[in-house]
C-alpha cells in the first residue's frame, strides 16, 4: 500500500468502481433503469443527486467517472466559485471544440448562491458541460428553477442498517484497501450496532470504523520487547464504538427540509391523535438539539388550529408549556413538551376554527374594502349622527343578546363561516 492510498480515509479507499459493486438504489441504478443504461452507455444527462449523507450520491458520480471518455472535473460548492467556473468553462469549451464532453461534479451544489447557478446555466443549456450536482438539501428550494429543468433529479435513499453492515465486513476483509491486513477482531452484533449509530450514513460509519482501529499508543519498552515480532489483536467493542461516535449523529438540520418533515411528522401525528408518533417526534427534534421554544410556539398554533374549540383548555396547555420552557430550557423542559405533546394527541380535534378564518378571509380577498353597515358603525360626532351613522342599532343586552340585526356588509348578508 502506498503513502497516498495509506493518508486517503477508508471511505475513499474502498469506494466501489463499478455499478455491480454500488450498493443500495436500485429504483435509480438497478438493472435496466434508465440512469444505469446512460452510464453504461457513456450517454449521461445533466443531473442532480438528492439524497441523505453518506448515501452513495458521490460514490455514484465517481463510478461515472470511471465509466465516461469524458473529461471529468470535480469541485466542491465549499470551496469553489464563479472564478472557478469561468476556468472550467474555458476548458470545457475546447474539448468540445476537440468533440470530447466535459462533466463538471459539483459536491453540495446547494452552497452555490443565485449568480454562481446562474453563471452555469447557459453552459449546462447548450451542452458545453454536463452537470452532477450532488446535494443533501430540497433541490427545490436550494436549485435555481432554471438549472433544475434541465437537470434530471435522481433522489437517493438512506441505506438500510442491512446494507451498512455488508459494507463495514468489505472494509474489514479488504486485504489491498481496507483493513484486512490489520489483526481487527469484532463481533457481529459490534457491527450491528455501528450500522445502526450511523443512521444510513455509509460514511460515517467507516470513518468511525478506522478511527477505532487506528493504532494505539506505543508500548512499554519492557512490554515492546515481550511482544516484539508478534502482531497485536485489535478488539472493536460497542464500547468503543459509542465512545467514537462521541455525540449525536441524527440527521436534523434547523434550517434545511428535514427541520420542515419532522415537525411536520409531529404536528400529523397528533392531528391523527397517534400519541405514540408524536412522543418519537418530538424526540427526534429535543434529541438533535431543537429549540424547545420553537416547539412550543407550534403546539400554540395546534392548540387552535386542530383543536379549536372542540376543547378551549388545549391553548392554556400550550401557552403554560411556552412559559415553562422559557423559565427552564433543556434538559428539564422536555418532559413539559411532552406533556403538552401527549394531551394535543388525546384532545378531541375540531378544525372548524381553521376552516372558518380561512373562508373570511377569502372573502376579504374577493370582496376587498366592503363598507361597514351603518347602524354597526361609531358615531362619536355630531355630523356622523346626522349621516346616519349608529342609526338603527339594537343594544344586544337590552335583547337579552337575542337581538336579530345584521352585522355583515350587505353583499356578504347572511353568510355563515362556521358550521
Amino acid at each position: 500500500m502506498n503513502i497516498k492510498l495509506k493518508n486517503t480515509p477508508l471511505a475513499d479507499r474502498i469506494r466501489p468502481e463499478k455499478l455491480e459493486d454500488f450498493l443500495g438504489q436500485d429504483e435509480i441504478v438497478g438493472k435496466g433503469k434508465l440512469l444505469r443504461q446512460a452510464i453504461e452507455s457513456d450517454n449521461s444527462p445533466s443531473m442532480i443527486l438528492w439524497g441523505p449523507p453518506g448515501s452513495g450520491k458521490t460514490t455514484l458520480a465517481f463510478i461515472i467517472a470511471k465509466q465516461t471518455n469524458a473529461s471529468f472535473i470535480q469541485i466542491s460548492a465549499v470551496t469553489s466559485g464563479k472564478k472557478d467556473l469561468i476556468a472550467i468553462v474555458k476548458r470545457a469549451e475546447e474539448n468540445k471544440r476537440l468533440g470530447r464532453n466535459t462533466i463538471l461534479f459539483i459536491d453540495e451544489i446547494h452552497r452555490w448562491n443565485k449568480a454562481q447557478q446562474d453563471a452555469l446555466l447557459p453552459h449546462v443549456e447548450k451542452g458545453v458541460i454536463t452537470l452532477i450536482g450532488a446535494t443533501t438539501e430540497n433541490p427545490s428550494f436550494e436549485v435555481r428553477g432554471a438549472l433544475l429543468s434541465r437537470c434530471r433529479v435522481f433522489v437517493l435513499k438512506q441505506l438500510t442498517k442491512e446494507q451498512i453492515m455488508v459494507i463495514v465486513k468489505k472494509a474489514l476483509k479488504d486485504k489491498e484497501k481496507g483493513l484486512g491486513k490489520l489483526n481487527i477482531k469484532t463481533e457481529k452484533h459490534v457491527i450491528e450496532a455501528l450500522a445502526q449509530m450511523s443512521n444510513g450514513d455509509a460514511r460515517a460509519a467507516l470513518n468511525i470504523l478506522e478511527y477505532t482501529t487506528s493504532p494505539q499508543p506505543s508500548p512499554s519498552k519492557g512490554e515492546g520487547e515481550k511482544d516484539r515480532g508478534i502482531k497485536k489483536e485489535r478488539v472493536v467493542t460497542v464500547e468503543a464504538i459509542k465512545e467514537a461516535f462521541q455525540k449525536s449523529h441524527l440527521l436534523y438540520d434547523k434550517d434545511g427540509e428535514e427541520h420542515y418533515n419532522i415537525i411536520s411528522a409531529l404536528h400529523k401525528s397528533m392531528r391523527g391523535s397517534d400519541a405514540d408518533a408524536a412522543l418519537y417526534w418530538l424526540a427526534r427534534m429535543l434529541e438533535a438539539g431543537e429549540d424547545p421554544l420553537y416547539i412550543a410556539r407550534r403546539l400554540v398554533r395546534f392548540a387552535s388550529e386542530d383543536i379549536g374549540l372542540a376543547n378551549s383548555r388545549a391553548m392554556e396547555q400550550a401557552v403554560a408549556a411556552y412559559q415553562a420552557c422559557h423559565f427552564l430550557g433543556m434538559p428539564e423542559c422536555n418532559v413539559i413538551l411532552a406533556q403538552a405533546v401527549v394531551y394535543m394527541a388525546k384532545c378531541k380535534k375540531s378544525n372548524d376554527l381553521y376552516i372558518a378564518y380561512g373562508n373570511a378571509a377569502k372573502d376579504v380577498q374577493e370582496y376587498g374594502n366592503l363598507p361597514v353597515p351603518l347602524h354597526i358603525r361609531n358615531a362619536p360626532t355630531k355630523l356622523m349622527k346626522n349621516l346616519d351613522y349608529g342609526k338603527g342599532y339594537k343594544y344586544s343586552p337590552d335583547y337579552d343578546y337575542k337581538d336579530e340585526q345584521e352585522y355583515l356588509p350587505d353583499v356578504l348578508k347572511g353568510k355563515k363561516y362556521l358550521k
